[in-house]
This record gives C-alpha cells, structure tokens and sequence, in this order.
C-alpha cells in the first residue's frame, strides 16, 4: 500500500437501536425550578465507585434535597437496578413518606430500568432526570459524594469489601447528625426538620471521625 501511494481509513460504524433514545428521554427534569420547603418534597439519589484492592464497589445513596440527609443506602460489588431499588426500599423503610416526593437522578439505567420506574409508581413518586449533557443538575449528591471521600476515603486502602462497608455505615451518621453544611447555614441535616432538631443517640467513635462527634438520629 505505501508503495502504491495508499492509506487505509477505517469506517465508522453507527448501530442504531429503535427506541433507545426515546427510552433515556420520556423522563424530563421535573425539579428543575422546584425549591424544596420541607422534608420528602424531592428526594435525590446517584451512585459512585469506589476501589477495594484491585476492583471497585458500588454505592448508591438517597438523600432528601432539602435537609440534605442521607435516607438509605445500598453498597454491591454490582451496578445494577438492585443496587438502587436497594437504595431506595431503604429510604422508604425508614421515611415512609406520602405519595407525591419528587425523585431526582441522572438518566443511568440503573434509574431508568422499568423495575425503578415501577417501584417508584407504586410509592406514588413522581420520577424526575437530569436535563441530557447536563450533569452538573444533581449538585446536592456531588456535594454529599464529595464530603465522604474527603472526610474518609481520600488516601485510604481497603483490602476488603468489609473495611469498606465498614466505613460507610459508620460515615453517614456522623454526616447526618454531627457534619455542618455550608448550603443549610451550617447546620447538619438532622436540625433541618422544618427547624426543629430532632434527638440524637451517640454511638461509638470509630474509624477517622473525630473523637466524642459520632451521632445518630433515633426519630425521623
């Protein structure tokens, strides 16, 4: 070829799948221009990776936009619609919110799948999706995201899926009971109910959380 003057050029090959986009798309943003005033008015959920030894965990998390408290959680080895159905049925064991929340995410199919979709019919939510290309609409996840990888995972080491699990489940007490938060005047999420703070029960310190601050709320 190169004697012959010639170059190759590699087709480009596009496989369209009927329906796809139209499937990503039904759901619009619906919370897009809509300020939460209370508790259970729009409920906000994503996932992120983490890394254990050589392959990453998955963590899917809940939380209420307005008083920026983590509901529920679920951690798997697997990113799929369990891991957020898992994430959601925990919110909704401890909230039992009325029909009519709000949920938010961003259009992964771990949200879109129809045994979300259906789930979220059956507790009478309304589902919203961040606008396509636009992933900076679900700030109040990143923002919670952020904080846990500063406060405990940044420049640490987990060999087991257990060490992680571990850290996890003692993190989102402290963020929810003892952390302040810039965007809610510095208060923590559990001060945030309609202004009233709600009682809390101390647990034991571990991990890196300081000394004497780790708390959870034993209402709602």
């Amino acid at each position: 070829m190169r004697e012959a003057g010639l170059r190759a050029r590699a087709a480009r090959l596009y496989r369209r799948i009927p329906g796809l986009h139209g499937f990503f798309t039904s759901i619009p943003n619906r919370q897009l221009d809509r300020r939460a005033t209370a508790p259970d008015q729009v409920w906000v959920g994503d996932i992120t990776y983490l890394k254990v030894g050589g392959t990453w965990r998955y963590l899917a998390v809940v939380l209420d936009r307005y008083s920026r408290r983590v509901l529920g959680w679920s951690l798997s080895a697997t990113k799929d619609v369990r891991l957020t159905l898992a994430a959601l049925n925990h919110a909704v064991f401890h909230r039992r919110p009325r029909p009519g929340v709000i949920f938010y995410s961003d259009r992964g199919v771990e949200y879109a799948a129809y045994a979300f979709r259906e789930r979220l019919a059956a507790l009478g939510f309304v589902q919203s999706m961040n606008r396509p290309r636009k992933i900076t609409d679900n700030v109040h996840m990143e923002s919670f995201f952020h904080s846990m990888n500063s406060d405990t995972v940044h420049g640490v080491t987990f060999v087991h899926g257990v060490e992680l699990a571990h850290v996890v489940r003692s993190y989102i007490p402290y963020y929810n009971s003892v952390r302040s938060h810039s965007g809610s005047a510095m208060l923590h999420p559990s001060t945030m109910r309609r202004g009233r703070s709600e009682p809390t029960t101390c647990l034991q310190n571990r991990g890196n959380i300081p000394e004497g601050s780790r708390c959870s709320p034993s209402g709602r």
